[in-house]
């Protein structure tokens, strides 16, 4: 697995290359990309695209031209047809308690507690599908990527599927506050706590910003810059600090997680 910046991972499982969420280019819309855009050759082999929601960091169609145009992008129920209308070939839907397989690889659509509008939870026209998060399994290793969240009761649920070798979890967003269906270090350590994963990468920070706030004097910029850099840390710390068995894995945006072999920490 790598960290690819914001919501975006590569994960290779079952004989497959999986992407999540890709959010690849210096810009995406208001926002700005503050550490290095993904290099082509870092998605060349991707064979699978995972899309969480359709909010535009998450579901963003430039990033998706980038890829290789026979790869499998695959968005919440609902979202296909409008997609295809993009200009994005292959295009499949999975929804919550779904299942798909490509090779050995087989991914389950769990819920997630966030909007699944394209421009948000007030607007009621345009495209709109249900928010989620996916499941992964292959050689004996489960990982869960929870996509953007709030907390939500079915974390019991996906935690009873089984032992989760890694939560990907994110832990603060792109700006200076966080709206609902969204998780701080706080809460993504109460994630941590129900769902029991051996391993935890935080994610969705430290990527993106609005454009020219990291630049202003004095508190607001201040502030912008700490939570570039603070939220994963502040979630380690919530996790050591409740005592929970579960090894918290900070890496860098563009930085590599350690294989996993399908073992379990004692828990």
């Amino acid at each position: 697995m790598r960290f690819l910046g914001h919501s975006t991972l590569w994960i290779r499982m079952g004989g497959r290359v999986v992407l999540t969420d890709p959010v690849l280019t210096a810009r995406v819309g208001p926002l700005r990309r503050v550490v290095p855009a993904v290099s082509p050759e870092d998605v060349a082999d991707i064979s699978l695209v995972l899309i969480s929601h359709l909010h535009a960091d998450h579901l963003h169609i430039g990033s998706l031209r980038r890829l290789p145009r026979d790869a499998r992008v695959v968005v919440p129920r609902g979202a296909g047809e409008w997609l295809r209308r993009k200009g994005v070939p292959r295009v499949e839907e999975i929804g919550v308690g779904e299942v798909l397989t490509d090779g050995g690889l087989r991914v389950t659509g769990v819920p997630a507690d966030h909007s699944g509008h394209r421009w948000g939870p007030r607007l009621t026209h345009g495209p709109d599908a249900r928010a989620m998060g996916h499941l992964l399994e292959a050689d004996g290793v489960r990982v869960y990527v929870s996509g953007d969240t709030g907390l939500f009761d079915g974390l019991d649920d996906i935690a009873a599927q089984g032992p989760i070798d890694l939560a990907a979890l994110p832990v603060w967003g792109w700006g200076p506050n966080l709206g609902p269906g969204h998780l701080d270090p706080a809460g993504a350590a109460e994630a941590v706590r129900r769902l029991r994963p051996a391993v935890a990468v935080p994610v969705h920070w430290g990527t993106l910003a609005v454009t020219g706030l990291c630049e202003l004097p004095g508190g607001p910029g201040a502030r912008m810059r700490r939570l570039l850099v603070e939220p994963p840390h502040a979630f380690a710390d919530e996790v050591a600090a409740a005592g929970h068995p579960t090894r918290v894995v900070v890496v860098p945006p563009g930085g590599a997680v350690e294989p996993l072999h399908g073992h379990r920490s004692d828990r």
